[in-house]
């Protein structure tokens, strides 16, 4: 079975492969050591596989799944060489990551509508989410979008001072209040605003502090209430930005975030920081939410549109 086609330009799909190199080299290590001296897959080389894929933080339930799957293959096929096993790997992954857009497209892809679309996003400090939205604006407005960022986190001075000079780098306005205003009042000056400069994306930072869920998830629902007001359905879409070199922490931040609201997308940074990005296919399987954008270094650009052919291709080649 042939799944891959090729969606990104070789430069992007250089630096995925870059941002990839340090997972890849330790599941290839590992993987050699699996099946080193057998030339078919038996239950050891399975039981090897399921140490490897825990190990890349791929997660136990997550991997379970991956080997349940691959052991139905053998049992249909006695003699299912080693050197089949890649090919097999990437196809079973494929298979779990759930779809973040149509499967063939490597710009970030916004619907049209006839008011702002609005993303709200969400995750703990520390994660990078500043720096996603400021990547993000970058790109949108390269592709021609208007944008407008608001700057929601007013729990830390420095949420907002960054995020101004995002929005300088990015090229694109901002509505702030400062410090300790109220994150419901930002977000509905910013709506107000982006509806009266006929603005198609809007990017809400909200504050990032899991301490006490409580006030996480009533502060949260305050935001959303309050823009909905201004543009019914509003947030179109929720993004937790999730630390990729966190490994199984990502996980349990995601499953907290989740609880506390409804999250619709997510995007992991710094994977190329780290050995640990088996992360992204744990994550997707486990939540059922599709991963929509990848960090894969420090560049305007190095902020990637997911695509789970181009990132299982960059894994396991």
């Amino acid at each position: 079975m042939s799944f891959f086609k090729r969606i990104f330009s070789k430069e992007k799909k250089e630096t995925l492969d870059r941002g990839l190199e340090k997972t890849k080299t330790s599941v290839f290590s590992k993987l050699t050591k699996a099946i080193a001296g057998k030339s078919r897959v038996d239950a050891e080389v399975l039981d090897n596989l399921e140490e490897v894929l825990v190990s890349s933080d791929v997660g136990v339930a997550t991997t379970i799944k991956i080997i349940e799957r691959i052991e139905e293959r053998v049992s249909r096929d006695k003699y299912l060489g080693t050197d089949e096993l890649n090919g097999i790997l990437k196809e079973e992954i494929v298979a779990l990551l759930e779809d973040s857009n149509s499967g063939n497209d490597s710009e970030i892809n916004i619907p049209a509508m006839n008011v702002p679309y609005v993303i709200m996003v969400v995750g703990v400090n520390g994660v990078g989410k500043t720096t996603t939205i400021g990547k993000l604006a970058y790109q949108l407005r390269k592709q021609g979008k208007k944008v407008m960022l608001g700057a929601a986190d007013t729990f830390r001075a420095a949420a907002v001072d960054q995020l101004k000079i995002w929005s300088e780098r990015a090229g694109v306005p901002i509505v702030s209040q400062g410090m300790n205003a109220d994150p419901a009042s930002v977000a509905f000056d910013t709506l107000q605003s982006a509806i009266a400069q006929n603005i198609d994306v809007v990017l809400i930072d909200t504050a990032g502090r899991l301490h006490n869920k409580v006030n996480l998830m009533n502060e949260l629902s305050k935001i959303r209430n309050v823009m909905a007001k201004v543009i019914p359905d509003a947030p179109h879409e929720v993004m937790l930005v999730l630390d990729g070199s966190t490994g199984q922490n990502a996980v349990e931040q995601a499953r907290q975030f989740t609880k506390a609201t409804e999250v619709s997308s997510l995007a992991l940074t710094k994977i190329d920081g780290t050995a640990k990005g088996g992360v992204v296919i744990g994550i997707s399987d486990e939540l059922k939410i599709p991963v929509k954008y990848i960090g894969v270094g420090e560049g305007m650009e190095d902020l990637q549109v997911f695509n789970k052919y181009e990132f299982v291709d960059s894994l396991f080649n």
